[in-house]
Formats: C-alpha cells, structure tokens, sequence
C-alpha cells in the first residue's frame, strides 16, 4: 500500500458512519414534530390543559382543539419519542378518568411507571421546562422562535433554487411572514441582552439609568425597542431598520405596547445613517453580519458617537474551528447561514468584532458569552 493510499482511507467504517447519519434523520423528524405542534396549537393546549394539571388523553386534546384524534395520536407518539411529551402517571386532578372510561393508572402493566405502549388511555403532558423553551416567547431561553424560522421557506427551499440561479434577495423581498419569524427569534437575543447582559459592561448601566440618546441600529420588528423603552424610560430610544416592511411592524408593535410616542424610528441602511445630536450607545443585535460594507458602518457608527460613546455588538459567535462547528451550536448557526448566504453575507466568528473595533479606533474593547449562540462585543470611542 502507498504512502497515498493510506492517507485516504477513511477512519471512520460504515457501520459507524449508519447511526450518525440516522441520528441527523431523528433530529429531523423531532424538528418537524415540534414545528407542528407549535403551529397546530397541540404544544400550548398541552402547556395549559384547561385544569387538568396532569395532561391528558389524545381524545381530550383532539376534542380541545376540534382535530381528528388519529392524527393527533400520532403527533402525540413523536412527541413522546422525541422527548417532547411525557406520560403521567397521575389521574386526573378531578379523580376522574383519563378518557370517561378507564383508569390511566392501572389499565396496563406498566403504566404507573410510565414504560407501557401508549393508547387510547395514555395521559400525555409535555416534558419538563417544554413549554418555557417552545412557548414562553418573554423568556431568555426561549427557542420556539428558531424553530418555526428554520421551517420558512426562505431559508432551505429559497436555497436550493439558489444554487441554479445564483439569485440573491434582500429583506423587502421576504414574506411578511419571514419577518415575524425572525422578529421570534430575536426576542431572547433582546431579554438576555437587556437588562443583564448590558449590565456586564462596565459603566453603562449608570449611562442608561440617568437617561441619555440610544440607537437600536437593526431593530427589526421592534422587540428591542420595547425592552430599552420599558427598562430605561429616562432614555431617547431611536430604532434604526434598512427594511420598511419591519420598520412598519414595530411601528405597530410600538403602539400595541403603547409606547408608539416614545420611540423615533429611521429607515436607513447603517452605511447611511446621519444624526442631529451624538449618540451615547448604540445597539446593533444579531445584524452586524449582514453589512454590506461592514467596515463603511462601523466608522458611520463610530462618527454618530459622542466622545465617550458605547458600541454593543450582540451577535451569533460563528465557530473557527471544525471541531467547533460540529457541535450542537455550531449546526444549529449552519443552518441559519442558509438564509444569510441569500442576502450575500455570512455569519461572522467571534474573534472578528473585537479586532475590527480595535482596529476602527475603539477603546476598553471587550467580549463575553451569554449563551452558546450568543456573544457580546463592546468598545468605547
């Protein structure tokens, strides 16, 4: 055998090789059964089963939701398998049956420890802390958004008709859909960033407090806007967007949270952006990446500050390495990259804000991690 030949054969059999590819397959199918629980409304009635602490039988929740109970049998089976659901082992908080007929508790062997094969008797609820990620859209964790915006048809579908063509779109040639989807996303990015990831820095939270002019410079559909309005209403908030069809979402969103006469809005693309007085701080969240002249905006930012100014950079940290990248994570944030391949750009690696604010002239530069897919960059000019 050549020195070649050794070198090119693979290390991993195909034995081996089998169960990792069906475990991207399982991943899969548990994707598309939480997406349709989302969007079918079976997560939520599972989440708040009316009283019935304990969950309850495929007919309770095809009746709740006026569905047909075979199919939701089955939704209800994935949902198990995926680890989404649970079967409990409790009655009913009314003592009642599960179904009018049977006992949930006794009906099979197995079934007080939970290990019988599902029927129609099953009492099913969703799996602990299920809800909070999937449903709890307020809460710093909260994933239900990224899974619904993985579904759209602008990330894969748009994708693969790409590879032909060459198409690229930007975000006014998105489905109002797609907006709010991402709108979803982004909103733990926000609660994890306001107020505690803020406060990780060093003197800005006083900046705030006392009350000073801030620029949300990718604020989307508004989340954002809402939160620095609420915590900091001592603040002149202004939200930055290139795309008029956010733009009017957070207008709406603004006036739903009634908060439609305190915040200023500006569509602009960051390259462009002018302002009558400095700014004290400005925020860009998860939109750093899609410049189109990264550097051109960050010296357009730099120049709107006043001479202590604040810069937060609050971004997905793309791996650099492969090891990285074939983490959980780093699959995760390959997916999204479908989407932004679309508009031309890429996610960028997180050693890359520090060392372009270092470079663009920033002072105190820094950086710190809030979650897997989250990082923070700041500096000061």
């Amino acid at each position: 055998m050549t020195t070649t030949q050794a070198a090119i054969r693979p290390s991993t059999t195909l034995a081996e090789q089998a169960p990792l590819l069906l475990t991207h397959v399982a991943g899969y199918v548990a994707h598309r059964t939480a997406a349709i629980g989302l969007r079918s409304g079976l997560i939520r009635a599972l989440a708040d089963p009316e009283g019935n602490a304990v969950g309850c039988t495929v007919h309770q929740l095809a009746a709740r939701l006026r569905l047909d109970p075979f199919p939701v049998g089955v939704w209800c089976r994935a949902a198990l398998a995926a680890r989404l659901c649970e079967v409990a082992t409790e009655a009913p908080t009314d003592g009642s049956p599960a179904d009018g007929t049977a006992d949930p508790r006794t009906t099979l062997s197995g079934r007080a420890s939970g290990t019988a094969w599902p029927d129609d008797t099953t009492v099913y609820r969703l799996a602990p802390h299920i809800a909070t990620l999937l449903t709890d859209r307020d809460h710093p964790a909260y994933l239900g958004g990224v899974v619904l915006a993985l579904e759209q048809p602008e990330v894969f579908d748009r994708f693969e008709s790409s590879l032909v063509t060459g198409n690229r779109m930007w975000w006014n040639d998105c489905r109002p859909e797609w907006i709010d989807s991402v709108a979803d996303t982004g909103a733990p990015f926000y609660r994890r960033l306001i107020p505690s990831g803020l406060e990780r820095i060093p003197g800005l939270t006083g900046l705030l407090r006392t009350g000073c002019r801030v620029l949300d410079s990718a604020c989307g559909a508004g989340g954002g806007l809402i939160a620095l309005a609420r915590e900091y209403p001592r603040c002149e908030i202004t939200g930055v967007d290139g795309d008029q069809q956010s733009l009017d979402r957070a207008q709406r969103n603004l006036g739903e949270a009634g908060l439609a006469g305190s915040v200023r809005l500006v569509h602009s693309a960051l390259e462009d952006l002018t302002a009558d007085e400095p700014i004290a701080v400005v925020i860009n969240n998860i939109s750093m990446h899609e410049c189109r002249d990264i550097d051109g905006a960050i010296d357009r930012i730099r120049a709107l500050l006043d001479s202590d100014g604040y810069f937060v950079i609050s971004d997905f940290p793309f791996p650099d390495t492969v090891e990285a990248l074939q983490s959980v994570p780093g699959r995760v944030m390959s997916g999204i990259q479908f989407f932004e391949a679309q508009i031309d750009d890429q996610l960028q690696p997180r050693a890359v804000y520090p060392a372009l604010l270092q470079r663009k002239g920033f002072r105190d530069v820094d950086q710190f991690d809030i979650s897997p897919v989250h990082t923070v960059t700041f500096g000061r000019k």
